[in-house]
């Protein structure tokens, strides 16, 4: 892929599970002159596949047998032909406003650009104490294993060229795709820049994370890569 070239194909993937309400606040904040805007349904019982195609004809549906948001981002990504690929919740939380400060960066030379709650300029409406308190944590291995300053990790709103999704061999089935993304591009030695993002309540519906059970799975993430990457430091 040649990256010097001035105005980059843009796909933006967003994972859906019931979101017909979030879609009517979310798509429209999403600029009309992106290349390519991917919905990955991960068998929604409500309207979020007809709103979607209502709200942009030029969308792209996919629908996956099984739930899992790491299920639906990875499908995204195989599917997706653009230069650059815009990781996008569907709930609100993560601002479509931001998207032209995540392409800058990437021009500027990263080769994945990740959103920080916490760097100067960045913030959150839905941080719970146990949410910052993990992270955090997570924040604390991540130095301790591979080296890492991060600001933030249990975030999901990222950026990345498309031509590296092959070296980042991805699997997992959850939120805990998002530390996997991170913890992979770290070991692979690619470019990583933080800018500040504002995190959003969801407008509409129930959260799907959940706090204990997925950052159970973020510490098995982290603790895999980490003995996988001592592993091949023999």
């Amino acid at each position: 892929m040649n990256r010097n070239i001035k105005d980059p194909k843009i796909s933006v993937v967003i994972p859906t599970l019931n979101e017909e309400k979030n879609l009517s606040i979310v798509l429209p904040l999403i600029s009309s002159q992106l290349y390519e805007m991917i919905i990955v349904d991960g068998l929604s019982t409500d309207g979020t596949i007809k709103k979607a195609c209502l709200l942009r004809k030029d969308i792209k549906i996919i629908e996956t047998k099984s739930k899992g948001k790491g299920i639906a981002l990875i499908k995204g990504f195989e599917v997706a032909s653009g230069d650059i690929i815009i990781m996008l919740d569907a709930d609100g939380s993560n601002d479509p406003r931001e998207i032209n400060a995540f392409i800058e960066a990437l021009k500027r030379g990263a080769d994945l650009v990740k959103g920080s709650r916490f760097k100067l300029g960045g913030g959150s409406s839905d941080m719970t104490i146990i949410r910052k308190l993990g992270n955090l944590f997570f924040l604390k291995l991540l130095k301790l294993f591979f080296g890492a300053n991060f600001t933030d990790l249990c975030y999901g709103y990222m950026a990345f060229w498309s031509d590296i999704v092959s070296r980042l061999n991805l699997s997992d089935a959850g939120f805990e795709i998002e530390t996997a993304i991170c913890v992979r591009a770290l070991v692979n030695n690619l470019k990583i820049e933080e800018i500040p993002s504002f995190e959003f309540h969801r407008n509409y519906g129930e959260s799907k994370l959940h706090p204990f059970k997925d950052g159970l799975r973020v510490l098995k993430v982290l603790l895999r890569e980490w003995y996988k990457f001592k592993l091949n430091m023999l």
